[in-house]
């Protein structure tokens, strides 16, 4: 029976070891040259040309957008109720002791989550669209962050994408 184990043993240490070499991965190859190394080309740096248009501005638009709030996750509610009951459990002797904690551990988990819901709540933001009628006669929109200083019938210069008060 010794004998048996002692090949049983050695036949699953082979295989585990066969089983091993198979996941290595081969050394990979590299390619060799007799010629001395030459730095690839340069990239031929280039600049475009600056488009520049003239115009007005012809109207700016309010443009209110609202991402949807995630709502709460029960994090701010126990945390809250944690908190709420180390400060309640400070607070008189015996049943006042237990009677402060528990109401603690309700009203900071009550605010907690609150406070969780107003973090994660939707959220507005306001952006502007300046229209710009150039002097060819198209019309050009940018949606901006803040016009500025600009108003409507403002003569306007666009240069490259950014349009600035003339």
């Amino acid at each position: 029976m010794k004998i048996s184990m002692r090949f049983v043993s050695v036949t699953a240490s082979v295989l585990a070891v066969a089983t091993l070499t198979a996941c290595v991965a081969p050394a990979p190859v590299y390619q060799t040259s007799r010629y001395p190394y030459q730095a690839p080309p340069q990239a031929i740096q280039y600049r475009e040309a600056s488009y520049v248009e003239y115009g007005h501005v012809a109207n700016i638009e309010v443009l209110r957008s609202e991402t949807a709030g995630t709502g709460t996750t029960g994090g701010g509610a126990v945390a809250g109720g944690v908190i709420g009951g180390v400060v309640g459990n400070q607070f008189g002797r015996g049943n006042g002791r237990a009677a402060a904690t528990a109401l603690g551990i309700v009203g900071g988990a009550l605010l907690g989550n609150t406070i969780e819901a107003q973090q994660n709540g939707p959220r507005a933001y306001e952006t502007y669209r300046v229209s710009v009628q150039t002097d060819n006669g198209g019309y050009r929109a940018f949606d901006v962050q803040n016009p500025g200083d600009l108003r409507i019938g403002d003569r306007v210069r666009i240069d490259n994408g950014q349009i600035s008060r003339m």
